[in-house]
């Protein structure tokens, strides 16, 4: 088979039904729209509830604002450390675990505890989990985040001025 070669399968292209145009077509006189009415003479914005008050009116604007500048980490706590059974976690390890997705931010929270020292390398660490860890004599590292001052901002050129 070349290119030369491929066609659309039977029925799958369908000519664009033409309206309006006299009474020997089948679209002619009122053209799919009935008789007489509103919605039989002209087009009427979508969102128009024949006058009432439309529902975009209605409820009330959003109060507060979302920080474009948010700071989200992914958290694993110390009990999945734990089952992981490693001397050394870092985020490429919690990668290659499943645990984290490549590029996030990694937080290490206290939940469970740890049987044995561990050398963890993350972005950030509860105080609970800090304390957890140096008791079980491992060592923590805090990682560098990956922006300097503050996350890139997202949204367009009017916000984050």
């Amino acid at each position: 088979m070349k290119l030369h070669d491929l066609k659309a399968p039977a029925g799958s292209k369908h000519r664009k039904k033409i309206v309006g145009r006299g009474i020997g077509g089948h679209g002619g006189k009122t053209a799919g729209r009935g008789t007489k009415g509103q919605k039989a003479r002209r087009q009427i914005p979508a969102g128009f509830e024949g006058g009432q008050l439309p529902l975009m009116q209605r409820i009330p604007k959003l109060k507060g604002f979302t920080n474009p500048f948010r700071v989200e980490y992914t958290p694993v706590n110390l009990d999945a450390i734990t089952a992981l059974g490693a001397d050394v976690v870092t985020p490429e390890v919690l990668v290659a675990h499943g645990l984290v997705r490549k590029n996030d931010l990694v937080k290490v929270l206290g939940r469970g505890s740890l049987d044995k020292a561990v050398t963890i390398s993350a972005h950030g660490f509860s105080a609970s989990a800090r304390s957890a860890i140096e008791a079980a004599g491992g060592s923590v590292t805090v990682l560098d985040k990956p922006f300097a001052v503050r996350p890139p901002a997202s949204g367009n050129q009017h916000q984050n001025r």
